[in-house]
């Protein structure tokens, strides 16, 4: 069987960067940390790291036992911090995946109907949607929000769930926004500055379409990962930007912030993708009903 002690001094030989640095972190010496790592790649049967100038690398094998690894040990500290929560009999947890592609503003939105559960212990990780997966997968969570579905994947059983498409509209601070533009809108973009969702976002391939079909150019002036910051940075004058309608219903507390016009054909797409495990969940199962 694999020795998950040997596994843990190579993930943090990989997370710290060198022998020393993870020996210093866990009080240990290099000599221990080296042989345990060599004792790993040794029942393994492949060379995991590999010198590197003053320091080392992972090879490609290293890469794909310091992947595994993380979702391990991130799955290790969630069962403690479970079973701790579960034993004193004080919360219900829910660990939510938000991709780095979905509008944060629409996530909190969906995620409303459970907020008032009593004892809730929410807990929220956004990163790049491949790596959520294997998070899922690996039951480190139990549930990912995305803008888009999982591919078919015999190896990681992902089961995707289109919770809702929401139209999109345009919206902006008072300095920008009078009767003439909202009267010349679509028209009136190309005289105002811009703020857009990043390039790899579902929702950003849809508007580059949008504005293709409507012969528009553009000047973007701001290019965000979180629909929240955007919003922030529009309340303060820098531009106008696209929201989902129903992220557009967290607006309220960014004040100043006026509605230039409706995006026709254009929709936020937004999934839940859970594993044959996650969709028993209770809290999984009630956000799926709506």
């Amino acid at each position: 069987m694999l020795n998950y002690r040997h596994l843990y001094y190579f993930w943090m030989v990989s997370k710290e960067g060198g022998f020393a640095r993870a020996a210093a972190r866990l009080g240990m010496a290099v000599q221990t940390i080296s042989a345990q790592v060599r004792e790993l790649e040794k029942s393994l049967g492949h060379q995991l790291l590999k010198p590197l100038g003053r320091g080392i690398a992972l090879t490609e094998a290293g890469q794909a036992a310091q992947n595994h690894a993380e979702g391990i040990f991130q799955m290790g500290k969630a069962l403690v911090e479970a079973v701790q929560d579960t034993a004193k009999g004080r919360m219900t947890r829910l660990s939510v995946g938000l991709s780095d592609d979905l509008s944060k503003l629409a996530a909190h939105a969906l995620l409303g109907p459970i907020l008032d559960t009593p004892d809730l212990r929410l807990v929220c990780r956004e990163g790049g949607f491949e790596r959520l997966q294997v998070d899922l997968a690996l039951h480190s969570l139990d549930l990912v929000l995305t803008g888009r579905p999982s591919p078919d994947n015999p190896n990681l059983y992902l089961i995707s769930h289109r919770l809702v498409s929401s139209p999109v509209a345009w919206y902006g601070p008072a300095r920008l926004i009078d009767k003439n533009t909202v009267d010349a809108f679509p028209r009136s973009l190309e005289r105002l500055p811009i703020l857009l969702p990043m390039g790899h976002s579902a929702l950003r391939v849809s508007l580059d379409h949008w504005f293709h079909a409507q012969g528009l150019r553009i000047k973007v002036v701001g290019e965000f990962e979180d629909s929240a910051l955007m919003s922030v940075f529009a309340a303060r004058g820098l531009g106008v930007f696209p929201v989902s309608r129903l992220g557009a219903d967290d607006l309220g507390s960014t004040p100043g912030l006026l509605l230039l016009g409706c995006c026709e054909g254009v929709n936020e797409d937004i999934y839940a993708i859970f594993s044959r495990h996650g969709r028993h969940h209770p809290l999984v199962q009630k956000l799926l009903r709506g």
